[in-house]
């Protein structure tokens, strides 16, 4: 059994691991970080989304060998102790959730396309957001919330 080292949500881990282990099982099984959804098990959906390395994935198409040596920020990494990160905030305020599985890969996919496009409106929202599915919403609070999140991101880093 292979053995890989990550760094998750900041703290590092050194596991044995399948090797057909997919990233989600290792993290929702053997981590117990279980704010990372399984949906589709086939990247359609994104409710598995991470961050690896700082940039967006769908963590049921990663074997956790290939993320070894990887820093991976799941749903539960995002808030710094009882304070939600400003995405996370802007989707409460908003109430961009009904059921609630997409929101964990839905909030982390957005962060990373606001990372990426700051300044980003509402159709960059819609189209940066496609690979994340929401069966509940018609998405306004989604976009909504990622937008609001966007500007709260934009003054969090102004003022720190």
């Amino acid at each position: 059994m292979p053995q890989i080292t990550l760094t998750v949500n900041g703290t590092p881990q050194k596991l044995d691991v399948p090797a057909n282990a997919l990233l989600v099982d290792v993290l929702r099984d053997t981590l117990a970080l279980t704010g990372t959804h399984i949906g589709c098990d086939t990247s359609q959906c994104g409710a598995c989304t991470v961050h690896i390395d700082g940039r967006s994935a769908k963590s049921c198409t990663v074997l956790a060998v290939q993320a070894d040596g990887a820093q991976i920020t799941t749903i539960e990494g995002l808030q710094s102790g009882a304070t939600l990160h400003p995405m996370q905030e802007a989707f409460r305020n908003h109430h961009g959730l009904q059921c609630g599985f997409c929101t964990p890969g839905m909030i982390m996919a957005a962060v990373a396309l606001v990372a990426d496009k700051p300044d980003i409106d509402e159709a960059g929202v819609r189209h940066g957001l496609e690979g994340n599915l929401c069966r509940c919403t018609g998405y306004q609070n989604i976009v909504a919330a990622v937008l609001d999140g966007a500007r709260a991101m934009q003054t969090s880093k102004a003022g720190g």
